[in-house]
């Protein structure tokens, strides 16, 4: 059996937008749209893309999704300017215990910027 994770896919409201959002800040580009759907590429072969699909849904009230986008530590403040640029907004800075990240968010997610090489996202509450 030829079983692969091949993508993770996103409930929002503008699949379109978010899917902008995303290509600019992952490097890639939609990879194809189908009905509800919004597809990426892959960041790299091989690897699970993201995929935004329109639902007239409520945001759950709690982090239904989290994922982890690497960084090296070095390069966390252009990261985070790189964020912020495309419309990202600064929502927390975690600097103890030899642990650093950035929490910012777009409409919908957190993206959380480690010093530990570590970006993570998750749904805004």
């Amino acid at each position: 059996m030829d079983l692969r994770w091949d993508a993770v896919t996103v409930d929002c409201r503008d699949p379109h937008e978010l899917a902008r959002f995303w290509c600019a800040l992952l490097g890639v580009e939609v990879r194809g749209t189908w009905e509800q759907y919004v597809g990426l590429t892959p960041t790299a072969p091989g690897l699970p893309r993201l995929v935004f699909q329109r639902t007239a849904d409520p945001r759950p009230a709690k982090n239904t999704l989290h994922l982890d986008l690497h960084v090296p530590a070095d390069d966390l403040p252009v990261a985070v300017e790189h964020a912020l640029g495309l419309g990202a907004t600064l929502v927390h800075q975690h600097d103890e215990d030899a642990v650093t990240w950035r929490t910012l968010a777009d409409e919908r997610y957190y993206l959380d910027t480690g010093g530990l090489d570590n970006i993570e996202l998750g749904p805004v509450h």
